[in-house]
């Protein structure tokens, strides 16, 4: 599913405009990259955590020529779903 299809599906459940649920859904998700750029975890009931880890340097290799490099630590986004939503996708 798309985003503009998400955005569809919120505006028919609420009652509301597309166009009104497009930049609900759109301003969710940059408030939710930005506590995360912060360092800080976004906990929403029974659905789930979303927080950053931090992710170690490694050694890797390029494909196509063999070269082995060195990629850098990074804090990368996770999510850890709820237990609920675990049971909901579960029972399909």
């Amino acid at each position: 599913m798309k985003k503009s299809e998400f955005a569809a599906l919120v505006a028919e459940r609420a009652g509301i405009r597309k166009k009104d649920a497009e930049r609900m859904v759109d301003l969710t998700f940059r408030c939710l990259g930005d506590v995360l750029a912060q360092g800080e975890r976004v906990s929403v009931g029974g659905f789930g955590v979303f927080e950053t880890r931090e992710r170690a340097a490694r050694t890797g290799h390029m494909p196509s020529t063999g070269e082995h490099i060195e990629i850098p630590a990074a804090q990368v986004p996770v999510f850890k779903p709820a237990k609920q939503l675990k049971e909901k996708v579960n029972q399909s």
